[in-house]
């Protein structure tokens, strides 16, 4: 172990990537004295995603826009690992050379709003305006007020809350996850219900990935948390079954309860009508049977050419009350 060489990390070129990076390797380095973080060199790497800050996501592609150029550097050998949120990692369409290596412990999942007038998503005025870049936030915020106006945000997490500031909107939605990890979490005004509010699949769980005859595995495992590993894995799988993304207006979430797991899914169409939910519960050991049972049933009510329609909103993504 001593004799390990240097592993050269790539990450996204943002505050939140970089603290998400060192979570990992200071988790990893305090449950393996043999290594510290002189074992470790940091490459940040532009994406599409943060190249192209000003359109929307869907018109630039939609899948794989923030973790394509580092799954590119590790196939070449440019790079040993890339640290991903997991819910920017395809569920099925990344290169088959690579793997999750390390699943990390799931942060809080949540969804919630920040307002100027710190009033919640049912005590605002009539017409305010919600800023976000993602097409299920937008049709949750329909589904629930459509007297809300909604306008495109792009951007990392300072530059959302400094346009916030600067009164470009009356609120935003960002996840938990991350305001908590950039200790900014005293910010938020309002924690989202997940009854309005499901999560996208995987959302606050952070991913290792590297080439799967790598060895890995074997040495992050002390690190690997395998509640998330099961929970991350059952809500990929349902994305994979219907071939949907994190771009989709899809919510997935899963939580092991004992020696059971229970799977949540729903979907919306693009004038925020909920056009299928349902939750089935099952033995952990299954997890994956039921996440392609419920992928299954989702295509037997809606039908894989309307799945397909959900990822690219032909309308305005600004939408005016």
């Amino acid at each position: 172990m001593k004799n390990l060489k240097k592993i050269v990390v790539g990450i996204r070129n943002s505050k939140l990537s970089k603290v998400q990076t060192n979570l990992f390797i200071e988790e990893f380095i305090n449950n393996n004295k043999d290594i510290d973080k002189s074992s470790f060199i940091i490459n940040t790497i532009q994406t599409t995603g943060d190249i192209n800050k000003s359109h929307r996501l869907d018109r630039i592609g939609g899948k794989g826009l923030f973790v394509k150029e580092i799954e590119d550097q590790i196939i070449n050998g440019n790079i040993d690992l890339g640290v991903h949120s997991l819910k920017d990692l395809p569920a099925s369409g990344s290169d088959n050379k690579l793997s999750i290596v390390c699943w990390m412990k799931r942060e809080d999942p949540h969804d919630v709003l920040i307002s100027n007038s710190g009033k919640g998503m049912k005590e605002l005025p009539p017409g305010s305006i919600i800023g976000t870049s993602s097409i299920r936030r937008r049709s949750q915020v329909l589904a629930l007020r459509k007297d809300l106006s909604i306008k495109l945000l792009r951007g990392n997490v300072d530059t959302r809350l400094e346009k916030l500031k600067n009164n470009e909107y009356d609120a935003i939605i960002l996840s938990l996850a991350g305001l908590k990890r950039l200790n900014l979490d005293h910010l938020v005004t309002e924690i989202l219900e997940f009854k309005y509010f499901l999560p996208a699949a995987c959302q606050g769980a952070l991913g290792i990935q590297a080439i799967s005859t790598s060895n890995y595995e074997d040495l992050f495992s002390v690190v690997n948390h395998k509640e998330t590993k099961i929970e991350c894995s059952a809500e990929r799988q349902v994305l994979k079954s219907i071939h949907a993304n994190c771009n989709s207006p899809v919510s997935v979430f899963s939580k092991i309860k004992k020696d059971e797991i229970e799977i949540q899914c729903e979907l919306f169409n693009h004038n925020g009508e909920k056009i299928f939910y349902k939750t089935i519960s099952g033995d952990c050991s299954n997890y994956l049977e039921l996440s392609n049972g419920l992928g299954n049933d989702i295509l037997k009510e809606l039908g894989q050419e309307k799945i397909n329609q959900l990822d690219i909103l032909k309308d305005d993504f600004n939408y005016k009350a």
